[in-house]
């Protein structure tokens, strides 16, 4: 088992937190890419909404979230010590999972897969963002 990301926040408060700081960052990633696409500015202006920018910052968040990758087995070992509700997605017979929790929301989501494990952390990801996060930041 090994972990991918650095982010496992310890409260809700420290998730707000981090996902205030990347507002400023999703704001220059948003206008340097606009750049590098060649918008002119009235382009600029009538497509960057702020909706594009959060965007960008819930896939900060996101993708800076730390999530741990095993196998099933060992996933099994780590839901039994947990108090977590843990939400599943993926096939059943399957080799490997991905799963992220936040303890201080008594929640955890996972993904099982066979060999994209690549694919599986980035939609795991989206998932723990969509199901744990959204509300909270």
């Amino acid at each position: 088992m090994d972990t991918e990301g650095q982010f496992a926040p310890a409260s809700a408060a420290e998730a707000r937190e981090r996902y205030d700081a990347f507002g400023p960052t999703a704001q220059v990633v948003v206008k340097e890419v606009a750049k590098a696409m060649g918008l002119d500015p009235e382009t600029y202006e009538e497509r960057v909404t702020s909706e594009v920018v959060e965007t960008a910052r819930d896939v900060l968040f996101a993708e800076s979230l730390a999530v741990q990758v095993g196998s099933m087995t060992e996933f099994e070992e780590w839901r039994e010590d947990t108090d977590c509700e843990v939400s599943l997605v993926g096939a059943e017979n399957v080799d490997n999972v991905v799963w992220h929790a936040a303890p201080f929301a008594e929640q955890a989501v996972a993904a099982t897969f066979q060999d994209e494990r690549r694919a599986a952390v980035g939609t795991l990801r989206r998932q723990a963002f969509g199901r744990i996060y959204r509300e909270v930041v």
